[in-house]
Protein backbone atom coordinates (compact mmCIF):
# COMPACT_ATOMS: atom_id res chain seq x y z
CA UNK A 1 0.00 0.00 0.00
CA UNK A 2 1.15 3.46 -1.08
CA UNK A 3 -0.05 7.16 -0.08
CA UNK A 4 -0.83 9.69 -1.99
CA UNK A 5 -2.59 12.83 -2.11
CA UNK A 6 -5.22 14.08 -4.21
CA UNK A 7 -6.22 17.19 -6.38
CA UNK A 8 -9.82 16.84 -6.09
CA UNK A 9 -12.16 13.94 -4.80
CA UNK A 10 -15.79 14.05 -6.08
CA UNK A 11 -15.93 13.44 -10.06
CA UNK A 12 -19.51 15.06 -11.38
CA UNK A 13 -20.55 12.69 -13.75
CA UNK A 14 -21.33 13.95 -17.74
CA UNK A 15 -24.67 11.99 -17.58
CA UNK A 16 -27.16 10.68 -15.59
CA UNK A 17 -26.90 7.48 -14.08
CA UNK A 18 -29.84 5.60 -14.67
CA UNK A 19 -29.05 2.32 -12.63
CA UNK A 20 -27.67 3.82 -9.06
CA UNK A 21 -28.52 7.13 -9.89
CA UNK A 22 -25.46 8.45 -8.70
CA UNK A 23 -24.44 12.55 -9.67
CA UNK A 24 -20.96 12.01 -8.52
CA UNK A 25 -18.41 9.53 -7.93
CA UNK A 26 -15.94 9.08 -5.24
CA UNK A 27 -12.49 7.30 -4.99
CA UNK A 28 -10.94 7.24 -2.05
CA UNK A 29 -8.51 4.37 -2.57
CA UNK A 30 -6.49 3.87 -5.78
CA UNK A 31 -6.00 0.21 -7.26
CA UNK A 32 -7.69 -2.63 -5.56
CA UNK A 33 -6.91 -5.50 -3.36
CA UNK A 34 -9.93 -7.96 -4.84
CA UNK A 35 -8.35 -8.54 -7.77
CA UNK A 36 -11.46 -9.63 -9.54
CA UNK A 37 -10.11 -10.63 -12.94
CA UNK A 38 -12.73 -8.92 -14.84
CA UNK A 39 -12.46 -5.55 -13.48
CA UNK A 40 -12.78 -2.95 -15.77
CA UNK A 41 -10.71 -0.29 -13.82
CA UNK A 42 -7.85 -2.36 -14.98
CA UNK A 43 -8.28 -1.31 -18.50
CA UNK A 44 -5.15 1.09 -19.96
CA UNK A 45 -7.65 3.55 -20.48
CA UNK A 46 -7.06 4.76 -16.16
CA UNK A 47 -3.41 4.80 -16.29
CA UNK A 48 -2.43 2.26 -13.12
CA UNK A 49 1.04 1.46 -13.77
CA UNK A 50 0.09 -1.45 -11.38
CA UNK A 51 -3.29 -1.96 -10.37
CA UNK A 52 -1.97 -4.34 -7.57
CA UNK A 53 -0.41 -1.40 -5.65
CA UNK A 54 -3.33 0.01 -4.13
CA UNK A 55 -2.94 3.79 -2.91
CA UNK A 56 -4.72 5.38 -0.33
CA UNK A 57 -6.02 8.92 -0.99
CA UNK A 58 -4.43 10.33 2.28
CA UNK A 59 -5.74 14.14 2.16
CA UNK A 60 -9.66 12.71 0.69
CA UNK A 61 -11.22 13.20 3.55
CA UNK A 62 -10.23 16.75 4.37
CA UNK A 63 -10.90 17.56 0.33
CA UNK A 64 -14.43 15.82 0.44
CA UNK A 65 -15.65 17.77 3.52
CA UNK A 66 -14.36 21.07 1.53
CA UNK A 67 -15.84 20.16 -1.52
CA UNK A 68 -19.36 19.07 0.07
CA UNK A 69 -19.14 22.40 1.83
CA UNK A 70 -19.40 24.01 -1.87
CA UNK A 71 -22.07 22.20 -3.03
CA UNK A 72 -25.54 23.74 -3.30
CA UNK A 73 -27.73 20.77 -3.89
CA UNK A 74 -27.61 17.32 -2.56
CA UNK A 75 -27.55 14.82 -5.58
CA UNK A 76 -26.68 10.87 -4.64
CA UNK A 77 -22.33 10.25 -3.99
CA UNK A 78 -21.11 7.08 -5.44
CA UNK A 79 -18.27 5.34 -3.16
CA UNK A 80 -15.73 3.24 -5.52
CA UNK A 81 -16.12 3.13 -8.94
CA UNK A 82 -12.52 2.04 -9.32
CA UNK A 83 -12.52 0.23 -6.05
CA UNK A 84 -13.94 -1.55 -3.65
CA UNK A 85 -14.47 0.74 -0.89
CA UNK A 86 -14.29 -2.57 1.80
CA UNK A 87 -11.14 -4.26 0.51
CA UNK A 88 -9.24 -5.24 3.35
CA UNK A 89 -6.88 -2.16 3.60
CA UNK A 90 -10.14 -0.19 4.68
CA UNK A 91 -9.53 -1.87 8.50
CA UNK A 92 -7.04 -0.33 8.76
CA UNK A 93 -7.35 3.10 7.08
CA UNK A 94 -11.06 3.86 7.72
CA UNK A 95 -11.18 6.24 4.76
CA UNK A 96 -14.63 4.68 3.85
CA UNK A 97 -16.24 5.09 7.00
CA UNK A 98 -14.73 8.69 7.46
CA UNK A 99 -16.21 9.28 4.20
CA UNK A 100 -19.47 7.96 5.10
CA UNK A 101 -19.61 9.84 8.05
CA UNK A 102 -18.56 13.74 5.89
CA UNK A 103 -21.11 12.47 3.48
CA UNK A 104 -24.03 12.26 6.32
CA UNK A 105 -22.76 15.42 7.99
CA UNK A 106 -23.29 17.44 5.08
CA UNK A 107 -26.85 15.50 4.94
CA UNK A 108 -25.84 14.30 0.99
CA UNK A 109 -27.63 10.96 -0.25
CA UNK A 110 -25.14 8.05 -0.90
CA UNK A 111 -24.81 4.87 -2.67
CA UNK A 112 -21.77 2.33 -1.96
CA UNK A 113 -21.37 -0.70 -4.11
CA UNK A 114 -18.93 -3.74 -2.58
CA UNK A 115 -18.02 -7.30 -2.46
CA UNK A 116 -17.06 -6.46 0.95
CA UNK A 117 -18.28 -7.94 4.56
CA UNK A 118 -16.31 -5.28 6.28
CA UNK A 119 -19.32 -3.19 5.97
CA UNK A 120 -20.86 -4.62 8.76
CA UNK A 121 -18.29 -2.50 10.99
CA UNK A 122 -20.04 0.72 9.82
CA UNK A 123 -23.82 0.10 10.41
CA UNK A 124 -23.92 2.52 12.87
CA UNK A 125 -23.06 5.61 10.46
CA UNK A 126 -24.94 3.90 7.79
CA UNK A 127 -27.98 3.91 9.47
CA UNK A 128 -27.37 7.70 10.18
CA UNK A 129 -26.37 8.18 6.52
CA UNK A 130 -29.82 6.45 6.27
CA UNK A 131 -32.12 9.42 7.79
CA UNK A 132 -31.41 11.11 4.15
CA UNK A 133 -30.52 8.49 2.11
CA UNK A 134 -28.16 5.21 1.91
CA UNK A 135 -27.89 2.58 -0.50
CA UNK A 136 -25.88 -0.48 -0.42
CA UNK A 137 -25.56 -2.98 -3.57
CA UNK A 138 -23.77 -5.67 -2.81
CA UNK A 139 -21.70 -7.32 -5.51
CA UNK A 140 -22.87 -11.06 -6.43
CA UNK A 141 -22.68 -12.88 -9.67
CA UNK A 142 -22.22 -16.46 -8.93
CA UNK A 143 -23.25 -17.93 -4.96
CA UNK A 144 -20.63 -20.83 -5.99
CA UNK A 145 -17.95 -20.30 -3.48
CA UNK A 146 -15.39 -22.49 -5.12
CA UNK A 147 -15.97 -20.22 -8.52
CA UNK A 148 -15.63 -17.09 -6.86
CA UNK A 149 -12.48 -17.95 -5.25
CA UNK A 150 -11.15 -18.14 -9.11
CA UNK A 151 -12.53 -14.57 -10.41
CA UNK A 152 -12.55 -12.70 -7.18
CA UNK A 153 -9.69 -13.78 -5.59
CA UNK A 154 -9.17 -11.47 -2.91
CA UNK A 155 -12.99 -11.05 -2.55
CA UNK A 156 -15.37 -12.45 0.39
CA UNK A 157 -17.13 -15.26 -0.99
CA UNK A 158 -20.09 -14.81 -1.88
CA UNK A 159 -21.50 -16.37 1.07
CA UNK A 160 -20.02 -14.04 3.62
CA UNK A 161 -21.50 -11.19 1.09
CA UNK A 162 -25.19 -12.43 1.39
CA UNK A 163 -25.06 -12.67 4.88
CA UNK A 164 -23.41 -8.95 5.49
CA UNK A 165 -25.97 -7.88 3.05
CA UNK A 166 -29.02 -9.43 5.44
CA UNK A 167 -27.27 -7.55 8.19
CA UNK A 168 -27.75 -4.63 6.94
CA UNK A 169 -31.02 -5.41 6.07
CA UNK A 170 -32.20 -6.11 9.42
CA UNK A 171 -31.04 -2.85 10.58
CA UNK A 172 -33.28 -1.10 8.24
CA UNK A 173 -30.27 -0.33 5.45
CA UNK A 174 -31.80 -0.04 1.86
CA UNK A 175 -29.43 -3.01 0.40
CA UNK A 176 -29.56 -5.19 -3.04
CA UNK A 177 -27.80 -7.34 -5.33
CA UNK A 178 -25.80 -5.96 -8.52
CA UNK A 179 -25.97 -8.96 -10.85
CA UNK A 180 -23.02 -7.93 -12.81
CA UNK A 181 -20.93 -8.74 -14.59
CA UNK A 182 -22.47 -11.83 -15.47
CA UNK A 183 -19.50 -14.20 -17.64
CA UNK A 184 -19.88 -15.43 -21.11
CA UNK A 185 -19.42 -19.60 -20.46
CA UNK A 186 -18.92 -19.27 -17.05
CA UNK A 187 -21.95 -17.57 -15.41
CA UNK A 188 -24.32 -17.44 -18.19
CA UNK A 189 -26.48 -20.46 -17.06
CA UNK A 190 -30.32 -20.59 -15.53
CA UNK A 191 -29.32 -22.46 -12.77
CA UNK A 192 -26.77 -19.54 -11.78
CA UNK A 193 -29.52 -16.75 -11.92
CA UNK A 194 -32.00 -18.81 -10.40
CA UNK A 195 -29.38 -19.09 -7.05
CA UNK A 196 -28.67 -15.84 -6.82
CA UNK A 197 -31.86 -13.86 -7.30
CA UNK A 198 -33.13 -16.76 -4.68
CA UNK A 199 -30.60 -16.56 -2.43
CA UNK A 200 -30.79 -12.66 -2.78
CA UNK A 201 -34.23 -12.98 -1.62
CA UNK A 202 -33.11 -14.94 1.29
CA UNK A 203 -30.76 -13.01 2.54
CA UNK A 204 -32.81 -9.62 2.31
CA UNK A 205 -32.08 -8.07 -0.91
CA UNK A 206 -34.58 -5.32 -1.72
CA UNK A 207 -33.88 -5.36 -5.20
CA UNK A 208 -31.65 -7.04 -7.95
CA UNK A 209 -30.05 -5.26 -10.49
CA UNK A 210 -29.13 -7.09 -13.96
CA UNK A 211 -26.37 -6.92 -16.31
CA UNK A 212 -25.92 -9.80 -18.28
CA UNK A 213 -22.46 -9.98 -19.87
CA UNK A 214 -19.24 -8.30 -19.67
CA UNK A 215 -16.69 -5.82 -21.26
CA UNK A 216 -13.63 -6.13 -22.35
CA UNK A 217 -10.83 -3.65 -23.57
CA UNK A 218 -6.82 -2.89 -23.88
CA UNK A 219 -5.51 -4.22 -20.43
CA UNK A 220 -8.09 -5.81 -18.69
CA UNK A 221 -8.51 -7.97 -21.96
CA UNK A 222 -4.97 -9.38 -22.00
CA UNK A 223 -5.49 -9.94 -18.04
CA UNK A 224 -8.47 -11.92 -18.29
CA UNK A 225 -7.44 -13.94 -20.76
CA UNK A 226 -4.25 -14.79 -18.85
CA UNK A 227 -6.56 -15.76 -16.22
CA UNK A 228 -8.46 -18.09 -18.30
CA UNK A 229 -5.77 -19.87 -19.53
CA UNK A 230 -5.11 -20.41 -15.48
CA UNK A 231 -8.12 -21.32 -14.55
CA UNK A 232 -10.74 -22.44 -17.35
CA UNK A 233 -7.92 -24.25 -20.28
CA UNK A 234 -9.39 -23.36 -23.38
CA UNK A 235 -12.37 -20.59 -22.82
CA UNK A 236 -9.52 -18.39 -23.99
CA UNK A 237 -10.23 -19.82 -27.60
CA UNK A 238 -14.24 -19.82 -26.94
CA UNK A 239 -13.72 -15.58 -26.19
CA UNK A 240 -11.52 -14.82 -29.18
CA UNK A 241 -13.54 -16.39 -31.49
CA UNK A 242 -16.86 -15.30 -30.17
CA UNK A 243 -15.81 -11.38 -29.12
CA UNK A 244 -13.15 -10.51 -30.91
CA UNK A 245 -12.23 -6.60 -29.91
CA UNK A 246 -15.46 -6.11 -28.77
CA UNK A 247 -16.36 -4.10 -25.84
CA UNK A 248 -18.84 -5.29 -25.31
CA UNK A 249 -19.37 -9.52 -24.91
CA UNK A 250 -22.94 -11.01 -23.88
CA UNK A 251 -23.95 -14.68 -23.93
CA UNK A 252 -25.31 -16.39 -26.82
CA UNK A 253 -28.88 -16.70 -25.21
CA UNK A 254 -29.33 -13.32 -23.38
CA UNK A 255 -32.85 -12.56 -24.12
CA UNK A 256 -34.23 -16.26 -22.49
CA UNK A 257 -31.53 -15.05 -19.35
CA UNK A 258 -32.90 -12.19 -18.73
CA UNK A 259 -36.39 -13.20 -19.58
CA UNK A 260 -36.24 -16.19 -16.90
CA UNK A 261 -34.30 -13.46 -14.22
CA UNK A 262 -37.28 -10.90 -14.84
CA UNK A 263 -40.32 -13.68 -14.61
CA UNK A 264 -38.40 -14.92 -11.39
CA UNK A 265 -38.35 -11.61 -9.69
CA UNK A 266 -41.61 -11.10 -10.88
CA UNK A 267 -42.97 -14.49 -9.26
CA UNK A 268 -40.71 -13.58 -5.62
CA UNK A 269 -42.07 -9.74 -5.80
CA UNK A 270 -38.72 -8.45 -5.82
CA UNK A 271 -37.41 -4.58 -7.57
CA UNK A 272 -35.01 -5.22 -10.70
CA UNK A 273 -34.85 -1.36 -9.97
CA UNK A 274 -33.62 0.56 -7.49
CA UNK A 275 -35.65 3.47 -5.59
CA UNK A 276 -33.66 6.54 -6.09
CA UNK A 277 -33.54 9.89 -3.75
CA UNK A 278 -36.76 11.47 -4.27
CA UNK A 279 -35.12 15.05 -4.69
CA UNK A 280 -32.87 14.08 -6.80
CA UNK A 281 -35.29 13.78 -9.98
CA UNK A 282 -35.69 17.14 -10.13
CA UNK A 283 -31.98 18.02 -9.23
CA UNK A 284 -29.24 15.82 -9.93
CA UNK A 285 -28.29 17.17 -12.94
CA UNK A 286 -29.82 20.48 -14.19
CA UNK A 287 -29.17 22.00 -10.94
CA UNK A 288 -26.22 20.54 -8.80
CA UNK A 289 -22.81 22.70 -8.49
Amino acid sequence: MKEREAKTILNRLSRPDTWFGIAYTMNLYRGCQFQCIYCDSRSDIYNHEDFNDVQAKTNGIELLRKELASKRNKSTIGFGSMHDPYMPIEKQLELTREGIKAVADFRFPMHLITRGDLITRDIDVLKKASSVYCAVSFTITTCDNELAKKIEPGAPIPIRRLEAMKKLSDEGIYTGVTFMPLLPFIEDSIENIHEVVTMGVKYGAKYIIPAFGMTLRDGNREYFYEKLEEHFPGLKEKYEEKFGNKYSCEPEEVEKLYAYFYNLCADLGIDTKMKFYEEERVEQFDLFG
